[in-house]
């Protein structure tokens, strides 16, 4: 009864299969979880400080919808740096970038529109399509690499005709990044469909590469792209929500629309605290990264020892190995690591349909954490 009363859209979501297994860690005790993106660093001491001092100045009320100026001004050269260029008027300041994300969503997608969502993929992607009627139509990655099958892409775009494009990297959950011969490919495309993409560019901090390449790199194309990004995993600030769309002119007012009427505006103390970590911590930024790298080493070097085939990361701080060669289903594997090893990690068909056969391990954890885990994972698959 009460299931009928729920909005369709709605009905039609479940809970995050991140979540899912995350929660049932809890009922196992002495289990590791390895299964949430949420760096094990602190936030650096500059940024608290800076939040202390905007709550001792009272800098508690509204800001702005899109967020302080100062904030949006410095989001504006960090991004310039990176060689994006978007004037401060044309960024809002979000609540996360999952906030974020249902903003752009909401502002673009009526009932039935078609919105291309590669696989495996975060699982929001889907699930806000979902709640806004829209519908959706996966794209595969190449399997080495998880870099986008073009010939596949350019057909179902000739196909379909879809009025969004879902980009993602540095990934989760494979944690490939995006080349400049790929950046290169989807601008010929971009720039000769009718098609808006939406590039989600959250662990763009965390890239291993000397060089960074984002489609939002291409000024002539900028009323194509829509930008979100954030500081969750920059600024190891997860619980404080704060990211940021970018987007031209005559797309940020809508989007500011559904934001302005979701939430308001961001926290205001958290935008301060930010805006000191533009400005003075990045240092902290490189060191977090520099250990990221190292866990990744580790964890690419015990998953080949363990007999894995695994794809080392490029960024982010996830790896994506394939356990085809120990089990067909990636539930069921994850189930029995949790019981059997006390480890969990999250199943690749959270992902999609082009996750079933992986599992997600997240090694934004520390180095003792990871080294136990992986030691119970191969005790039992040495059984």
């Amino acid at each position: 009864m009460v299931k009928s009363k729920i909005s369709d859209n709605v009905n039609s979501i479940e809970l995050s299969g991140i979540r899912k297994f995350y929660n049932k860690v809890v009922k196992v005790e002495g289990a590791i979880s390895l299964t949430l993106g949420q760096p094990d660093f602190p936030v650096p001491d500059g940024i608290k400080e800076a939040m202390i001092k905007a709550i001792n100045e009272d800098k508690t009320v509204y800001t702005s919808n899109a967020g302080i100026v100062e904030l949006r001004q410095e989001i504006s050269n960090f991004l310039n740096n990176q060689d994006i260029s978007y004037d401060r008027d044309e960024i809002c300041i979000t609540v996360g970038g999952s906030e974020g994300l249902m903003d752009v969503f909401a502002a673009f997608i009526n009932p039935g529109d078609k919105v291309l969502i590669p696989t495996p993929a975060y699982p929001a992607y889907e699930s806000c399509v979902k709640l806004l009627g829209g519908e959706i139509i996966n794209y595969d990655l190449n399997k080495e690499d998880f870099s986008i099958d073009f010939e596949s892409l350019k057909n179902i775009i000739n196909q379909e005709k879809p009025k969004l494009l879902v980009l993602s990297y540095p990934s989760n959950p494979t944690g490939a990044v995006l080349s400049k011969e790929a950046r290169d490919k989807l601008y010929e495309i971009v720039k000769a469909e009718d098609i808006i993409v939406i590039t989600d560019e959250m662990y763009s901090c965390l890239s291993f590469e000397e060089n960074y390449y984002s489609i939002a790199q291409f000024k002539d194309i900028k009323n194509k792209v829509i930008v979100v990004n954030g500081f969750s995993k920059m600024f190891s600030m997860t619980g404080l929500r704060i990211g940021y769309v970018c987007a031209a002119n005559e797309y940020m007012d809508s989007i500011i629309k559904i934001h302005q009427y979701n939430v308001s505006c961001a926290p205001s103390i958290v935008q301060y605290g930010v805006l000191h970590g533009l400005r003075n911590s990045m240092k902290d930024v490189e060191n977090m990264k520099a250990q990221f790298a190292l866990r990744r080493d580790y964890a690419y070097k015990r998953l080949i020892e363990l007999g894995f085939q695994v794809e080392l990361p490029k960024g982010a701080f996830y790896i994506f190995p394939s356990i085809k060669k120990f089990a067909s289903n990636s539930e069921e594997f994850c189930d029995k690591l949790l019981q059997q090893a006390k480890v969990a990690v999250v199943p690749g068909s959270a992902f999609g349909e082009g996750g079933e056969g992986y599992i997600r391990i997240s090694y934004a954890y520390s180095e003792k954490q990871l080294e136990e885990a992986f030691d119970r994972i191969e005790k039992i698959l040495n059984k």
